[in-house]
């Protein structure tokens, strides 16, 4: 059986994949996060993809993945700051937008890249409530400065909770399945 290695930083990505396999390690990519690609999904495959790029598979199955936010046109990714977080929030209270999650997997053998794609609604904000949510919950490592998972900010979302959370793990136990990875649940 190969040993997984999460190509992640992330402590959500860690606990979704811990969903899928009984064990794993965890490294991170400190690839460059810029892209070329203009359509979402593009765009976090290449990522994907990129982060993988500095871990030899070994006999291991890599698996590295990348998450945006994407609203007409734009992109939200980590804020860089406080002021960056408040103004993400603001500009996605009260609307639908959209999170696109990359995943590459990586073996000796080859290599699998996906990605999927779920649709979130916001409450209506107030300029308090954003400001309360930055401070308690410090979103700064976070794609559109929010997380699911808090219970807060989020009214209703269409697809896969895992996936706005960062892995889409319906789809990559599948993956991980055909390619013969032996402790997925």
């Amino acid at each position: 059986m190969a040993k997984v290695l999460l190509c992640s930083a992330s402590p959500r990505r860690r606990e979704l994949l811990a969903k899928l396999v009984s064990s794993f390690e965890v490294t991170s990519s400190g690839a460059d996060e810029t892209s070329r690609y203009i359509r979402p999904h593009r765009r976090v495959t290449e990522l994907a993809r990129r982060k993988s790029e500095s871990v030899l598979p070994e006999g291991r199955v890599v698996i590295s993945s990348d998450t945006l936010v994407y609203r007409g046109g734009k992109y939200y990714g980590k804020p860089n700051s406080r002021a960056d977080a408040v103004r993400m929030l603001k500009e996605l209270s009260g609307v639908w937008h959209s999170v696109y999650t990359g995943v590459c997997v990586k073996t000796d053998g080859g290599e699998v890249t996906f990605y999927d794609r779920a649709d979130v609604l916001f409450y209506a904000l107030s300029d308090e409530e954003i400001e309360r949510y930055v401070d308690l919950y410090r979103p700064f490592d976070k794609a559109g400065a929010y997380g699911i998972q808090d219970g807060v900010v989020v009214k209703k979302y269409k697809g896969s909770f895992d996936t706005i959370m960062g892995l889409p793990t319906e789809k990559l136990g599948s993956v991980l399945e055909r390619m013969g990875v032996k402790d997925v649940y």
